[in-house]
């Protein structure tokens, strides 16, 4: 495989602790410095951030840099946006608000060529290093894409365990913010009703042999989550580090 593709799928099925920095900046050099911080993967956020195509193919090739593994979470679940990323080289994708096992399945083969799935073929992407590997790359693609689909939602609670049965789906991840949200408990990350949502998610996941990720606001809900069983972390975003970090230098320089 070239050098542009590194994949993270085996890792995540094993349940392996894998922290992963959120890039909703859109800047290249932001993913750069992720990789060069030795975290396991990048979460390219084109939801939520701001990253048109050309962005998007900037901060893959920065991933690339330090050989890390990016996940792109798309802006919905269409098959254009699966096989804009795909193509350009993304080791998976993040489908956020999945509220059935219909739309888990049509994600899960929006991932795959056919005869599995939806996903069209062309010889000379950027995945397939422009052609040179394309014959390497169709061969181990269907297996190695990461699929993570997202659970935001009570629909999608009461259907974990469906969607944690469809085949191709590799991680269920929990938006806790969405979640407690769609919830009517915003932010309550120890209210009965989202533990149980939780331990509901990790269930399923454990039945079905899939990952279970999520993203903690701070170290010390990291831990209980991870003790809990997920292991596929969202442990910062950029811009919000960076705002930290600028707030903090602020504060500190203020009286000079």
């Amino acid at each position: 495989m070239g050098d542009n593709m590194h994949w993270i799928k085996d890792r995540t099925l094993k349940g392996d602790r894998l922290l992963g920095v959120g890039a909703m900046l859109g800047n290249s050099m932001a993913v750069e410095l992720i990789g060069r911080t030795q975290f396991d993967w990048v979460w390219i956020d084109n939801e939520h951030g701001i990253s048109g195509p050309q962005d998007l193919l900037s901060q893959l090739q920065a991933a690339a840099i330090h050989k890390m593994p990016a996940i792109v979470r798309l802006s919905s679940n269409t098959l254009e946006n699966f096989k804009k990323v795909l193509d350009y080289g993304a080791a998976g994708v993040m489908v956020p608000y999945v509220n059935t096992a219909e739309e888990a399945d049509y994600a899960a083969k929006c991932c795959r060529f056919a005869p599995a799935g939806f996903r069209g073929i062309a010889t000379s992407t950027r995945a397939a290093q422009f052609g040179l590997d394309f014959d390497e790359y169709i061969a181990s693609a269907d297996e190695n894409v990461l699929c993570v689909v997202q659970i935001e939602t009570p629909e999608a609670v009461e259907n974990v365990n469906e969607i944690a049965a469809v085949d191709g789906v590799d991680c269920l991840f929990v938006g806790p913010m969405d979640l407690s949200t769609s919830l009517a408990i915003p932010k309550q990350f120890d209210h009965p009703t989202f533990i149980e949502a939780l331990e509901k998610t990790l269930a399923a996941c454990k039945k079905h042999g899939k990952a279970a990720g999520i993203l903690p606001p701070n170290r010390e809900i990291a831990d209980k989550w991870h003790k809990m069983g997920f292991t596929f972390l969202v442990v910062g975003v950029d811009g919000a580090l960076l705002a930290r970090s600028l707030a903090a230098l602020q504060e500190q320089f203020k009286d000079l």
